[in-house]
This record gives structure tokens, sequence and C-alpha cells, in this order.
């Protein structure tokens, strides 16, 4: 893999923090800031701003490691990553002032466009936006500096519209103490260390500028910023998902080479049943890391030598994600029954992974309708033709 060496500094705390980290709902502040100080928010942010603009392929082998230490760091991380992208798409004035100006900086948010932007002017008359909403999964804002919420932009109560005629929708950014974090709303199975609690901000008036339109080229003409955001994205939640099917696999080994069944007088390690799972879960990590990288690469190969990227190249890369997602949940399940009793107790690494594999593969960027339309471009048809 071609993680980040400024990461491997970081595992060994990461692991150690993980039922503290489960326990407060959140990543300890200490942590996400020197993780940020040593620039692993910054992945894809441009090198002008001062950030690493990684490869993909380094992009997701970073958060696999970081998440087989620990599911929630590793998704806060994918979250503050995919976030740091929009650098690339914010102006100049306002790229520089959250970005370039201060190296340390965690930015989060949520691309759902539930909030609504109206044209408004700030008591000295400036323009800029009004801006009211709330949404749901904000994860790892209580360490953010900058928090972004997706809005419809309006005109006099409507909707403004493109060319195409469809909503025009922006991720707005907002400083951190202008959000309301509703503490008490992450209340779920897994990836609870995540603290993806409801953020909110009410008429909260944002300068000219400080706002990207979905959808729009970015300012910034380097491969990866020819790479479809939510592509993106999409690897970065399976990253997360393979992650933790790589902790699970990891957990599994030492117990199997440890236990012995009771009424039994082998190892599961010496049972044929055993054997034959980890081999299928092997094989089903280990060809979804290979197409990953195919997809990849291809991608990287298309982005360096065209403007835009193939309507079926952007299809590969979220088959890819998704498949990764689902194989990842499959190994964990495999994993766990084969364990036994042994991985329902909470000191059992198996039983979080198992909880938080499958919040993962929620996520509307890998959920299995991505499969529909991945096969609607592969026979040829409009993805976007409703069902």
């Amino acid at each position: 893999m071609q993680t980040l060496d400024t990461l491997t500094p970081f595992l060994g705390e990461i692991q150690a923090r993980g039922d503290e980290i489960e326990a407060a709902c959140r990543i300890p502040a200490d942590l996400a800031q020197n993780m940020a100080g040593a620039g692993l928010y910054r992945l894809l942010v441009p090198k002008q701003l001062g950030g690493l603009e990684v490869h993909p392929q380094t992009f997701f082998d970073t958060l696999m490691a970081a998440a087989q230490a620990d599911s929630a760091v590793g998704w806060c991380l994918m979250i503050g990553t995919t976030t740091g992208l929009m650098s690339a798409s914010l102006p100049e004035q306002w790229a520089n002032t959250i970005y370039a100006d201060n190296p340390n900086v965690i930015t989060v948010g949520v691309t759902a466009p539930i909030g609504t932007a109206q044209p408004g002017r700030d008591d000295s008359g400036a323009e800029g936006l009004l801006v009211n909403g709330r949404w749901p999964f904000g994860s790892g804002s209580q360490n953010a500096d900058w928090i972004c919420g997706g809005c419809t932009l309006m005109d006099q109560g409507k909707p403004r519209l493109n060319q195409a005629g469809s909503p025009i929708n922006a991720l707005i950014f907002f400083p951190a103490d202008t959000v309301t974090i509703h503490d008490t709303t992450w209340d779920t199975s897994g990836l609870r260390g995540t603290g993806s609690h409801d953020i909110e901000v009410t008429n909260e008036w944002v300068p000219e500028g400080r706002w990207v339109v979905l959808g729009g080229r970015p300012r910034v003409d380097t491969p990866l910023y020819r790479f479809p955001t939510l592509g993106l994205l999409a690897l970065g939640v399976s990253a997360v998902a393979m992650g933790i099917a790589a902790c699970a696999m990891e957990e599994f080994m030492h117990l199997a080479a440890a236990k012995t069944p009771t009424g039994a007088s082998r190892t599961l390690a010496n049972r044929g049943a055993v054997q034959r799972e980890v081999a299928v879960a092997q094989a089903k990590l280990e060809s979804a890391h290979a197409l990953t990288r195919a997809y990849i690469q291809q991608a990287w190969h298309e982005a360096e030598q065209a403007g835009r990227m193939s309507m079926d190249t952007k299809a590969k890369l979220r088959l890819a994600a998704t498949n990764n997602a689902w194989n990842a949940a499959a190994v964990v399940d495999s994993l766990y029954h084969a364990a036994g009793g042994t991985a329902i107790y909470r000191q059992s690494k198996l039983q979080r992974c198992f909880r938080d594999v499958h919040v993962a593969t929620q996520h509307i960027m890998v959920a299995q309708p991505t499969y529909e339309v991945i096969g609607k471009v592969a026979l040829g048809l409009d993805p976007k033709q409703p069902l």
C-alpha cells in the first residue's frame, strides 16, 4: 500500500485509544490536532495552498490504514480530507484564508443540499447569503475549524436554476463557532466514535464567495482535481470499510491461533471450515483492492491526458468503491460468525468491526442502489434515467 509515512507514527496511539474514542463518541481533540499538524487532513488540498495533493491511490491506502487502526479515526479523516478537496474550487481569496493561512486547519461538512441560501446583506450592506439548515451526519465536527453544509441557492423563495433547469446547489463554509452541534443525536450501533451529530445554522450570513457550487469545474486544474468529487468520496468511504475488514482479519488471525472451542481438541486455526473462511476472506479483500488499483490507475491516466473523465471511467470508480464496501462487510460477517461466542464480547474487536462496517455500507455513496446506476452505464443507458 502507498500509505503516507506521516500516518505511521500515529497508528499505535490510534489503536490504544480506541475504547476512549468509542466511549466519548468523538476523536480526542489532541489526537485530531496532532494529525492535522502532520498534514494528514490536507491529503487532497492543492500544493499551491500548502497541501499534499496526493495520488488517489495514496489517499485510499492512507484512509484504509487509519481505519484498520480505528474505524472512527479513519472515517473522520476521510470526511476531513474530502472536504479539503473543496479548496481547489473555492475562490482564491477564501481558499487562502481557510487553507493556506492555517496549515493545521480541519474542515468537515455534509454535501447533501438540505439547507437553503437566500441573497442577503450584512449590517454594513455587504452582499452575501443568508443561510438556514440542519444537516445530519456531521462527522468530526467537534474538532473542526470550519464546517460546511450543502444548500440550494434561492431567489425570491424559489430555487435558482442552472442552464439545464436544475436547482443550483452549493457547499457553504461556516466558522465552527457559528454552527450548533446537536451532540445528543448520534446514538447509533456503529461508528459511534465519529461523533456524526446533527449540525445547524440559523439565519447565518455568509460573505460573497465563501462557497463552492457543486458540480462546477475546480479552479485548480491538475489531474487530481479532474477526478469526480463524488468518485473520490465514494473511494474514501470504501477505504474505511476495507480498513475495518482488515482489522477484523487481523483480530481473527490472533483468535484462531489461540482459541480452542469448548469440546474441541484443536484450535480454530486447525479447522478446515475456518481455513476456508480465511482463504475466501483474503481473496475478497485482495481482489477488491486489486480492482480498485486498476480503476484508479485507469482514471489517473485519463485525468493526465484529458480535461474531463469519461462516464465509463466514473462508473468504474464507483463500481470499485461499492464492491469494496460490500466485500468488506461480507468478510467481517464471515469472520464474526467463525469466531463463535468470543466475538460478542465488548473486549473483542470483532464485535465493533461488525457494527461499524454495517454503518459504513449505509452511506449513499456505496449503498446497494449504486449498482443499478453503474449497471445502466454498462448497458449504455442514461444513468439519470428514472427507474
